[in-house]
């Protein structure tokens, strides 16, 4: 929670893939893995685990506890992307062959650069010292960005002028991108379109960060920060660094800060620049505070407008799941 409101976990993108595109992927690259009948979807496996389950069966391979990693919590997903993003690379680059950068290009560490065809990147800066890069087809990389790996870019993304992105992060298709962003996990289709901070935060899909917003990932006493987890009803300890956790179609204006370890639900509209937000901010928030709800036929209509910018249109699924997410009516 809150990104499981939305989406199977086994639909939860963490490195390049979600988990269960992972195994689909290897499925065609180890066909002879001793599958079991029923996998645990928190389970985020790399090359060397369906390697071993080409070798072994299920339960002993999860005593190499070195080839896999377990979603548990939410801040999780950022916490093992480096690792995941990774592992991904291999998986994804075995026996391939990338196309070159424009020698416009500054690339250093070319060799873990992997870049598909229809890539559009002139006069920026890719560097895979700290790790492989993959851009995936249609990406667009503009003029003065810099860019560390490990990273991912989903296809269709587009990274502004001037835009630093650092390890680890994985951004899924149809984003846009602008401003410092750090090892974190946007799941696709979403904004972060201009100046501001994001670090050590999840990202839904549908999501747009107004101008200027910025998230803090640490704490001023450099205590361990405390997420409010909403099935729970009880805040955790997620370590010394935890950004914005944001669940999918949630918005906010120009000027939003929040705070360590802040929880957004899904489809919450929110708007109070100036000042920290609350840590935690319910499904169908409108505004600066909980007590007011997004009236459900006005946000089915809102997400629908977001969608077609980028050639979308809401599914009658979108539209049961979303009704039965309302319905829950959380409370802080």
């Amino acid at each position: 929670m809150p990104f499981t409101l939305t989406r199977h976990t086994a639909d939860i993108r963490v490195g390049m893939f979600t988990i269960k595109e992972k195994w689909e992927i290897a499925e065609t690259v180890y066909p002879t893995m001793n599958k079991p009948a029923v996998i645990p979807a928190n389970i985020i496996p790399g090359p060397g685990f369906f390697s071993r389950l080409c070798e072994t069966d299920w339960e002993n391979v999860l005593q190499y506890n070195d080839l896999y990693r377990v979603l548990s919590f939410p801040w999780q997903i950022s916490m093992h992307n480096d690792w995941a993003l990774r592992q991904d690379f291999l998986l994804a680059t075995m026996g391939k062959s990338g196309t070159a950068l424009s020698s416009t290009v500054r690339a250093v560490n070319g060799k873990d650069i992997f870049c598909e065809p229809g890539v559009i990147a002139e006069h920026c800066y890719i560097n895979a010292t700290n790790g492989p890069i993959y851009i995936a087809s249609g990406a667009e990389i503009m003029e003065g960005a810099m860019l560390r790996g490990p990273l991912f870019l989903g296809p269709g993304t587009v990274v502004k002028m001037g835009t630093s992105i650092y390890g680890a992060t994985s951004i899924g298709p149809q984003c846009l991108l602008g401003g410092e962003i750090k090892n974190s996990v946007i799941f696709g289709y979403s904004n972060k379109a201009h100046e501001g901070y994001l670090g050590d935060a999840v990202i839904g899909e549908w999501c747009n960060l107004g101008a200027g917003t910025s998230c803090s990932n640490i704490r001023n006493s450099a205590s361990p920060v405390k997420v409010w987890m909403m099935d729970r009803k009880l805040s955790i300890e997620a370590g010394l660094k935890c950004g914005l956790l944001m669940a999918d179609y949630s918005r906010c204006s120009i000027n939003s800060s929040f705070n360590t370890g802040t929880v957004v639900g899904v489809c919450a509209n929110i708007f109070k620049p100036g000042s920290l937000l609350p840590k935690f901010i319910p499904s169908f928030s409108w505004g600066p505070t909980p007590e007011v709800r997004y009236t459900l036929e006005k946000a089915i209509t809102d997400i629908d407008s977001w969608m077609k910018f980028k050639g979308k249109s809401i599914t009658n699924e979108q539209v049961t799941s979303l009704h039965h997410i309302f319905s829950l009516n959380e409370k802080v």
